[in-house]
């Protein structure tokens, strides 16, 4: 997996890495590591010391928040937002809310697993935002 990545984003322009919590951490900052950039991680609410920027999102039975480090990104700084899986796409969006609220420039949102049928791929690209993903699973 981490070699198909690596072969996708070799040559891309991008100065960090973002993982959201928690498995996209270990994606994310082993593709930093092989890629030479640094990793910025992007997690639930009171994990991270402050200064930190809040996005708060929907879920299926309720809303929760992520926050990201205030000063990580600096302005226009280019960015590879990384997941493990999307699936309504609230977290994503939410995380690529936090990156441009903090000056990033998202060049493209990455995940190992896609649920096509419950949107959320198609969320971020209504959205503006690129998106990858490794391998698509259809139904509910």
């Amino acid at each position: 997996m981490i070699e198909l990545l690596l072969e996708r984003y070799k040559d891309a322009d991008i100065d960090y890495v973002v993982g959201i919590e928690s498995r996209g951490f270990i994606i994310g900052s082993v593709l930093a590591h092989r890629l030479n950039r640094g990793f910025i991680p992007i997690r639930k609410k009171g994990k991270l010391p402050p200064e930190v920027v809040s996005e708060e999102y929907d879920l299926e039975y309720g809303k929760d928040k992520i926050e990201i480090s205030a000063e990580a990104i600096k302005l226009g700084d280019k960015v590879l937002l990384v997941d493990d899986l999307i699936a309504t796409g609230g977290t994503a969006m939410a995380a690529c809310n936090l990156i441009k609220k903090i000056g990033g420039e998202i060049v493209e949102c990455c995940f190992v697993i896609d649920l096509p049928d419950l949107g959320g791929k198609k969320k971020l690209e209504n959205a503006g935002y690129k998106t990858f993903g490794l391998v698509e699973f259809e139904g509910e």
